[in-house]
């Protein structure tokens, strides 16, 4: 009878904890999708329309809540960007067509979607840091990792994560912070946003040499900010096994003694096995298997804010599948003890990584 009563007891206190958890939220706004791209361009609308359909038929789509999304302001884009390149992408919005660069395309309402883009994800962080959502995901275009401070490129126009990631440190007064990069191609942009500076961690896994040609484990960070930029270079081919052992044994050690007080996620989706720019076998449960390393880090260390923003990733299918998979994960409806990949990272894998310990111990006794 006792213990009749004791689990009728515990059933009612989960239940409780489980009902007095913030929603996770989602960030979503039909401009995303009127960033017009050249006919075949692999960053195209159709991205998100698919994504879009994805909510609005999937029935656990009604458990998130949609975050608001506004234009950033100027001063907000200041933190990462010049005037003049603000000015420059703003130039846009009165032209049918123009390229930023050889692969950069924009149309009329592109500088405004990459307004509400930046503006968005910083909502987003806001209503995670105030305890509103959970976690959330922003299903923004254009993408930003590679936007420079001066410099459009790789499809990107403003670097949203930089963005948010500066609001985080300059206006809610946070001193760590860590953006995690899993998309195929290194974020050279977010990567030079804060390669000075120890208040933001940058770590990014991806292929190289590939585009746009920089990542190499020996770029660490500068001044104060040596040892808070984490570079995995991977040769292509890299599966779910190799990219778990990374987070796992560089990212999650490092994360662990560097607290952060909230995580981004530059969530790029083209080292999807079957992506057509990506040479990589990250499947569906592998993205997945991902989050729940992160959200592991996440849980131990600043209370699971974490901030998904939509990078790269061309498969449509591969990518609306993973993102659900994502969204399940980050809701509570997916059990990580269930999440399982068959393979083990290679022999080769175990003694980069070995390697790479060495580097990073100079800077983290956690790898010693």
């Amino acid at each position: 009878m006792q213990w009749a009563i004791f689990y009728v007891i515990l059933n009612i206190v989960m239940a409780k904890k489980t009902a007095s958890r913030a929603p996770s939220g989602i960030l979503r706004d039909p401009i995303f999708i009127q960033h017009r791209t050249d006919d075949y361009h692999p960053e195209s609308p159709e991205r998100l329309v698919q994504l879009y359909k994805m909510l609005d038929s999937w029935p656990e789509a009604k458990d998130l809540e949609l975050a608001p999304s506004r234009k950033a302001t100027e001063e907000e884009l200041k933190r990462i960007h010049t005037k003049r390149h603000i000015e420059m992408v703003a130039a846009t919005a009165d032209m049918d067509s123009y390229h930023l660069d050889g692969d950069t395309p924009t149309s009329p309402k592109s500088y405004e979607a990459a307004l509400f883009a930046a503006g968005g994800s910083i909502e987003l962080t806001d209503r995670v840091l105030d305890g509103g959502l959970a976690n959330g995901f922003g299903l923004v275009r254009p993408p930003g990792h590679h936007a420079e401070a001066e410099r459009a490129m790789g499809f990107c126009l403003f670097n949203n994560v930089a963005i948010a990631a500066a609001h985080a440190r300059d206006k809610r007064n946070l001193s760590r912070i860590l953006i995690v990069d899993w998309d195929i191609h290194h974020g050279n942009g977010t990567q030079h946003s804060f390669y000075n500076d120890n208040r933001v961690m940058y770590f990014s896994a991806h292929q190289y040499p590939y585009y746009p040609g920089t990542g190499h484990y020996q770029e660490v960070g500068e001044g104060a900010g040596e040892g808070y930029t984490i570079n995995v270079p991977l040769p292509p081919g890299q599966g779910d096994a190799e990219y778990y052992a990374i987070f796992e044994k560089i990212l999650k050690p490092i994360a662990l003694e560097y607290k952060p007080q909230i995580i981004f996620v530059s969530a790029g989706f083209d080292a999807y096995e079957h992506d057509p720019l990506g040479h990589m076998r990250i499947t569906v449960p592998g993205y997945t298997l991902l989050a729940s390393s992160l959200g592991a880090i996440a849980d131990e260390v600043c209370g699971g804010k974490i901030v998904y923003l939509l990078e790269g990733g061309y498969n449509i299918s591969g990518l609306v599948e993973s993102i659900q998979g994502i969204l399940r994960f980050l809701m509570g409806k997916t059990d990580p003890d269930s999440i399982k990949i068959e393979e083990r990272e290679t022999v080769q894998m175990r003694e980069y990584l070995n390697e790479l310990s060495r580097l990073f111990g100079n800077y983290w006794k956690s790898l010693k």
